[in-house]
């Protein structure tokens, strides 16, 4: 089974998918690795991989710690087409459809996907679209590209319905790491209702009820990262229970 469908089924199952975010520039190898060995305990369904920079110069082997270190799937959520490995199970093959930058519209990609194919890792085709949350994130700088504003939900679905169109597996609203303000749970469930492919919603989720409310709207997938990376963990089988509101009447 592809990652995507397993994505999919639990998504049917639980109601939801709890993916946690890991960025090996921003937390310690040993914590990382920690909140990786218990990643399954607590109920995460996913880990992603990720960073903007790779100022540390050791994805590639943290990849490959993090997949040794848990039985769940890891994908890569890549800044870069330098941030793919063969370690992973599957990789976000994201375009950036909200900015107009080509490089990261069309040109990390076709850099990209050479490498992958030749790793025979699973690509999930993904559009991503940053929303604008109060601060300068780090994409934006990193991709200079104008985030949609929260309040367009209008311009959010336009830009969702044209990733399916382009047949896209997925759509992620994407309000930053650190972000002040989330995106809100009128887009979510705007764009949700507009197209026909599942959601992934990240950026600002810091309590339990912030991913029962993005599931809630329409959010498939909630990543959160980090929140859990300042905290050493606290809380993380609080986050996934409310990203699973069928598990309780299946069981």
């Amino acid at each position: 089974m592809s990652v995507f469908s397993r994505m999919m089924n639990i998504k049917k199952e639980r109601g939801g998918v709890f993916a946690l975010l890991l960025d090996p520039d921003r937390s310690s190898e040993t914590s990382i690795l920690a909140l990786a060995e218990g990643a399954a305990d607590v109920g995460v369904d996913i880990i992603l991989v990720g960073s903007s920079l790779t100022v540390r110069g050791n994805f590639h082997a943290m990849v490959k710690q993090i997949k040794n270190s848990t039985k769940l799937p890891v994908i890569i959520f890549p800044g870069a087409h330098s941030q793919i490995s063969p370690h992973a199970d599957a990789i976000l093959f994201t375009s950036l459809l909200s900015g107009r930058n080509p490089q990261y519209l069309i040109d990390e990609q076709v850099k990209g996907a050479p490498i992958i194919k030749s790793f025979g890792i699973e690509p999930i085709a993904t559009a991503y679209l940053l929303i604008e949350s109060g601060r300068y994130s780090s994409v934006q700088y990193m991709s200079g590209s104008l985030p949609i504003p929260s309040e367009k939900a209008d311009i959010a679905c336009a830009h969702a319905l044209a990733a399916q169109y382009m047949g896209m597996q997925m759509v992620f609203l994407e309000a930053g790491s650190g972000a002040e303000r989330s995106v809100p749970e009128s887009m979510i469930e705007s764009v949700a209702g507009y197209i026909d492919i599942p959601l992934i919603v990240g950026g600002g989720i810091r309590t339990p009820d912030d991913v029962m409310h993005k599931i809630s709207a329409g959010a498939s997938v909630v990543v959160v990262g980090d929140h859990f990376e300042k905290s050493g963990g606290n809380m993380i089988r609080e986050f996934t229970a409310a990203a699973h509101p069928l598990t309780e009447i299946t069981v």
